[in-house]
């Protein structure tokens, strides 16, 4: 597979960089109300102080997710934070600044990825950040710090749909719309992985790709009705739902009987569970964990060259909006991340 060439100047995770105590103030990007791109704004913060088990993490780079700008927008988990301003975001990767106690496996300047708990902690988009010790791994060996930032949420959430809820085995018959996109360039790739007979729904310009990745099928969704080439499938991992071209109500009637439908997207579809049950099938959303033993396993499929990552663009911290613009637009081929600080 081609995969943007990002890793020539990333020091191995092995590798322990030196670190200094933190300053009071930190830069951050925050947004004092729900609205466009426009409300996100950089400003300077106190550097946040750990607790308990937790880390206190220098970013090098944060991932960009849909749930950022949907959560930016006044959908997604507006509902849950505290306070404004906020800062947003949910995945990093970075080096441990502070840990917990002088036998924690994670140590100051080991190099880590992880998920903090947003909304209700400070989020990613900021040069420090305090996460859970159970939610964070150590980086894999093979990634740049910007590659790692693209994986923890969308690799997780991936792991969560094809391993733990599909649990995808030799032969299975899995359909995933939205394969090309963060979470979809994984769950095809995990889907395969496990033996999976994945059919992925992308763009022309992604087909090629999504074969790479290790689909069986590619369809051509803006000039292909998926349910006219593809049927009898065992489950369905719906990154798209109903906001575009009824997906999700389309996508039941290619599942066998008692198949597994998986709405992913927060607000994609609300009545799939009453339409499932009237087509005879199964049905559940997915909610990702962050589990940091899971990301650990995900590392060594990373650090092995078994599943990638592909970055697609990268912004600087100050450019979060322009970041947030690119992903709102659509047709992002993996991920979008945000560079924060030199490594």
């Amino acid at each position: 597979m081609r995969f943007r060439p990002l890793r020539s100047a990333a020091p191995s995770a092995t590798e322990v960089v030196e670190v200094t105590a933190p300053p009071p103030v930190m830069r951050a990007v925050v947004y004092d109300a729900p609205g466009a791109a426009d409300v996100l704004r950089e400003t300077e913060l106190p550097v946040p102080a750990p607790a308990l088990s937790e880390l206190l993490i220098r970013v090098v780079a944060a991932g960009t997710n849909p749930i950022d700008t949907k959560t930016r927008s006044g959908r997604g988990v507006t509902g849950q934070i505290p306070e404004y301003p906020s800062t947003i975001g949910f995945d990093f990767s970075g080096v441990v600044v502070k840990s917990p106690f002088e036998a924690h496996p994670l140590q100051p300047g080991d190099q880590v990825f992880g998920m903090v708990p947003f909304p209700r902690s400070g989020g990613t988009y900021a040069e420090y950040v305090v996460v859970p010790s159970l939610s964070v791994a150590r980086k894999p060996a093979a990634l740049s710090h910007v590659e790692a930032a693209g994986v923890p949420l969308a690799a997780l959430t991936a792991w969560g749909l094809v391993v733990e809820t599909a649990h995808a085995h030799e032969g299975q018959r899995v359909l995933i719309h939205a394969g090309s996109g963060g979470v979809g360039h994984f769950a095809v790739q995990l889907a395969a992985y496990f033996g999976a007979h994945v059919t992925a729904t992308g763009s022309e310009t992604n087909l090629g790709w999504l074969r790479e990745l290790g689909a069986s099928v590619a369809v051509d969704y803006a000039t292909t009705r998926f349910e006219d080439v593809v049927g009898e499938m065992d489950v369905v991992i719906d990154l798209v739902g109903n906001v575009h071209d009824d997906t999700g109500s389309r996508s039941l009637s290619v599942l066998r009987p008692g198949g597994l439908y998986i709405m992913v997207p927060t607000g994609g579809w609300d009545g799939y569970a009453d339409a499932a049950a009237s087509a005879g099938v199964r049905a559940t959303t997915y909610k990702v964990v962050p589990d940091g033993s899971v990301l650990a396993t995900l590392g060594r499929l990373l650090d092995s060259g078994a599943i990638q990552v592909y970055i697609d663009r990268v912004f600087d911290l100050a450019h979060a909006a322009d970041a947030h613009r690119e992903v709102e637009r659509g047709h992002v081929r993996g991920k979008v991340v945000l560079q924060v600080a030199e490594a």
